[in-house]
């Protein structure tokens, strides 16, 4: 199960049992499953794409990056993994598909932060 002991105490308090809360956690893994598959087609169909990143080495407000790919794995509600851009890379701590042109990943060490991607400047606009 991956509610923590409060939320599992909170969700059988409205009325869910064991088999409900089980129902849950495997419907959350699902969806994440789900949005891994649609991070990664994303990062597949775009060679170049725009981001929110804040860069020392860049003026832009929105810079441009190639991207080789992104690399994912779940378990559970957690999605990881790896973005690979042209030069460098990043771990990813999670991500969100916000839309079929934007999405959003919680980059780990060296970035620390949530970045939001698309394939144009005046989709992050």
């Amino acid at each position: 199960m991956h509610f923590d002991q409060r939320t599992q105490r909170a969700l059988r308090d409205l009325g869910l049992d064991d088999e409900d809360l089980q129902d849950a956690a495997e419907s959350i893994g699902t969806l994440v499953e789900a949005d891994a598959v649609v991070l990664e087609e994303f990062f597949a169909q775009h060679d170049v794409v725009y981001s929110t990143m804040d860069q020392a080495h860049s003026a832009d407000e929105l810079p441009e990056h190639e991207v080789s790919h992104l690399d994912t794995y779940t378990h559970g509600d957690e999605l990881r993994g790896w973005l690979r851009f042209d030069s460098w890379g990043a771990y990813v701590e999670d991500g969100r598909v916000l839309d079929e042109d934007h999405v959003e990943l919680t980059l780990g060490p060296t970035v620390h932060d949530r970045i939001r991607f698309a394939p144009s400047r005046e989709r992050l606009e």
